[in-house]
């Protein structure tokens, strides 16, 4: 390796929408956990979106959504609630921490 093919590593946050600057960070963060905690009880129970539909009332297209991430759509709440279709227990802790200020010169534009 030349020291032209050098670079910096760099650790995340923990949270890969705030790393890029989403607005929304938590908000996206706790959205793909949960979907994220979908798809793996239907690849753990082997079902199809089809076959999730039936067991749960929730339209196949909606499972469709969750599995190609594109989560938009759905409310924290209406995730947990899939997830309790799916007989899975949901725990939900919240934590506050203060979180220094960044002045508005400072931002990025996404």
């Amino acid at each position: 390796m030349s020291d032209d093919d050098k670079f910096e590593l760099i650790h995340g946050s923990g949270n890969v929408f705030r790393d890029f600057g989403c607005p929304k960070a938590d908000l996206e963060q706790a959205r793909a956990t949960l979907a994220a905690e979908i798809i793996r009880t239907l690849d753990e129970r082997k079902l199809s979106v089809r076959e999730a539909e039936k067991l749960t009332g929730v339209s196949h297209s909606e499972f469709s959504r969750i599995r190609n991430a594109r989560l938009g759509r759905f409310t924290l709440d209406r995730m947990i609630t899939i997830l309790g279709k799916l007989d899975e227990e949901v725990e939900v802790n919240v934590t506050f921490r203060h979180r220094p200020h960044v002045p508005k010169d400072n931002l990025q534009a996404v």
